[in-house]
């Protein structure tokens, strides 16, 4: 029996370190670019209004593409979860497509619909801006890359919440839209909103598909991106070093919200 106890607790251990050194390999780069940044220089990035006027602007381009596109992306998982039809298995290919090719590829991909010349683009000329070089063409762009994650995790929420609820209720005379607002969102909204936390937070990190429809405004990847290339590393660490804590604190703040939330409804 000792002899079977130490045998899973060696094994644990192996796994344990396996585990560690990944972590490790997570933890390095960012603790290496954390401690080779001054108090001074990150001093003056925080204060620099180019910096915090590119994360602003990160921030809302982000927020804003997730709030739009939720609009129909969570309808989307909803049918996707409870409907069986013809080429399910093309469109949830074409959901996670944005995922798998190159984010230029993206880029040009995106450009070519909303460019001058595209009714999308002539649209936005007769309200008098252009798509490209707009933080709304920022927005399209965050918005194709970022989409799948909220997609996914809200079917996955949806699949999870028993259908004979559904029926209950609907055998009670509740209509679906009531079944819907009612029963099924409120039991799939924590795959919801953490699908809509990975939509953001993968928004805020785009870089290779917005730096094609918008260099400017500058988005703060591209920002470090042009600093590292005009100025060096020691120039564009400290901008990195301040993003990388934006998101940090975002993200934390987000999912502590689902944990209280989850909290609150158990009790």
């Amino acid at each position: 029996m000792k002899k079977k106890r130490r045998q899973i607790e060696g094994f644990e251990l192996w796994l344990t370190l396996l585990g560690g050194l990944v972590l490790l390999f997570i933890l390095a780069p960012l603790l290496n670019m954390l401690l080779h940044s001054s108090p001074a220089s990150l001093s003056e990035a925080l204060h620099d209004r180019e910096v915090t006027d590119s994360i602003w602007l990160t921030l809302t381009t982000s927020m804003g593409a997730t709030m739009v596109m939720a609009v129909g992306a969570i309808p989307l998982a909803y049918v996707l979860a409870r409907r069986q039809f013809k080429l399910k298995r093309l469109v949830q290919g074409l959901i996670d497509l944005p995922v798998v090719i190159p984010h230029s590829a993206a880029g040009i991909a995106i450009l070519g619909i909303i460019s001058r010349q595209s009714l999308p683009g002539q649209a936005a000329g007769w309200l008098g801006f252009d798509l490209v070089g707009h933080p709304a063409g920022i927005m399209v762009a965050m918005a194709f890359v970022s989409l799948p994650f909220l997609i996914n995790a809200a079917r996955d929420g949806f699949a999870e919440v028993p259908e004979r609820l559904e029926h209950a209720a609907q055998n009670l005379g509740a209509k679906p839209r009531q079944v819907f607002f009612r029963i099924t969102l409120p039991l799939a909204w924590r795959s919801i909103l953490s699908g809509l936390i990975m939509m953001f937070a993968r928004g805020m990190s785009e870089f290779g598909a917005v730096v094609i429809i918008a260099y400017h405004p500058m988005i703060t990847p591209i920002l470090i991106y042009e600093r590292f290339g005009a100025f060096g590393l020691s120039y564009a660490r400290p901008v990195a070093v301040i993003f990388v804590g934006v998101c940090l604190l975002f993200f934390v703040l987000l999912r502590m919200l689902v944990k209280e939330r989850s909290r609150y409804v158990r009790s």
